[in-house]
């Protein structure tokens, strides 16, 4: 068997699609993305295309090997990304290919349902009470929730208050049954961030997610330290284990790996691996389309120190087109009481809706993340 095609789809709200054929008709899909600059990742996908046209699927880590250290420069989010969606799709054809799913592949299911949690929003707190109220009722045992909006870095007390008032709304309407976790988009400076954990333990959430930006991950410690009890997670912006090392060795308690941003399938088994040794549970981060979270799935069924899976069903991004929108059966994505079902489908165990694809990219988007500013004009992060 050998690879014939490699093909790349722009399609609604903000995401890429891979598609890779083989000669005996085999396809495998994944989703190689980074927000906002997806065009340029499908650059680097074709580029990787001129390496695998021709070569076994099947030959997936010596792929991984290639497609990683075969560059003099490596690394970095577009590169890791183009190789996850790449990494995805080889998986995929493999578990078709053997008429398993990937999970099977993996070393076999370990447990039968993974808990998923809902997005509520939470940049003001106008509806925070009913769109909590809303994922309850739809049976979700967790939701998360942004800390803030736009916030001063060295945050007043006043917007320290105006999170910890919402959070406390969120523990509120869900009670003491179920979960709420607060990510901060990394917008706090460290001294920001060691105040607000604080002051959230007695809130109990779930965890609090990119106190600091990856890049300050030397401040990390700190701020674990600061947080006592209240479990810190990150990792949306890390692409491999030595991006993890660091922040687990500062005492995380959650990683967050992307399987469409961290090498795919088979770096983030890894990277859930090597959080293990350090007592670190696993929850892959995907507020993105089908293909991702299919593969997410997939190494959650498969991983022994696993806690949640974010999923993006009518999260705020989706306007154009929602979690379900390429895909032919929703079955794998239909949620009961808060989890997901293992299935058995062989590959990723989702099937794609090609023509709704193709359509999908003869008019590709251009999504670009908002660029937001302080009020005295300067950056702020988004």
């Amino acid at each position: 068997m050998k690879i014939t095609r490699i093909e790349t789809f722009l399609v609604p709200p903000r995401w890429l699609f891979c598609r890779i054929e083989t000669d005996d008709g085999v396809v495998g899909w994944g989703e190689p993305v980074v927000e906002g600059r997806a065009e340029v990742v499908r650059a680097a996908v074709d580029v990787l295309a001129e390496y695998l046209i021709g070569q076994d699927p099947l030959r997936i880590e010596d792929h991984w090997q290639v497609m990683t250290r075969g560059g003099f420069y490596r690394g970095g989010p577009v590169l890791s990304s183009a190789v996850a969606g790449i990494d995805q799709a080889l998986w995929d054809i493999a578990g078709k290919s053997y008429g398993a799913p990937v999970h099977a592949l993996l070393g076999g299911p370990v447990r039968d349902r993974a808990r998923v949690y809902a997005w509520v929003g939470g940049d003001s707190p106008a509806q925070l009470a009913d769109d909590i109220a809303a994922q309850v009722e739809a049976g979700f045992t967790a939701v998360k929730m942004n800390a803030a909006g736009r916030v001063s870095p060295h945050p007043s007390v006043a917007e320290i208050n105006g999170v910890v008032g919402r959070v406390a709304t969120a523990r509120e309407v869900l009670g003491p049954d179920r979960d709420v976790a607060v990510d901060c988009h990394g917008r706090f400076s460290a001294a920001g961030a060691r105040r607000l954990v604080h002051e959230l333990a007695p809130l109990q959430p779930l965890f609090v997610e990119e106190p600091l930006l990856p890049d300050q991950d030397n401040l990390l410690a700190g701020v674990t330290a600061a947080a006592g009890p209240v479990p810190i997670a990150t990792g949306e912006r890390l692409y491999g284990r030595a991006g993890f090392l660091p922040a687990l060795q500062a005492g995380i308690a959650v990683a967050q790996p992307d399987l469409s941003h961290a090498g795919g399938i088979s770096e983030v088994r890894r990277i859930a691996s090597l959080a293990e040794t350090f007592g670190a549970h696993l929850a892959p981060h995907c507020p993105l389309g089908p293909l991702a979270l299919a593969a997410s799935l997939q190494v959650v069924f498969a991983t022994p120190n696993f806690l949640i899976q974010e999923q993006s069903l009518g999260i705020h991004y989706n306007k154009e087109a929602d979690l379900l929108s390429y895909v032919l059966d929703p079955e794998p994505f239909r949620f009961t009481d808060g989890y997901a079902a293992r299935t058995d489908l062989p590959g990723l165990g989702v099937q794609i809706d090609e023509s709704a694809v193709r359509a999908a990219d003869r008019a590709p988007h251009a999504w670009r993340n908002p660029v937001w500013r302080h009020e005295d004009g300067s950056f702020a992060e988004w």
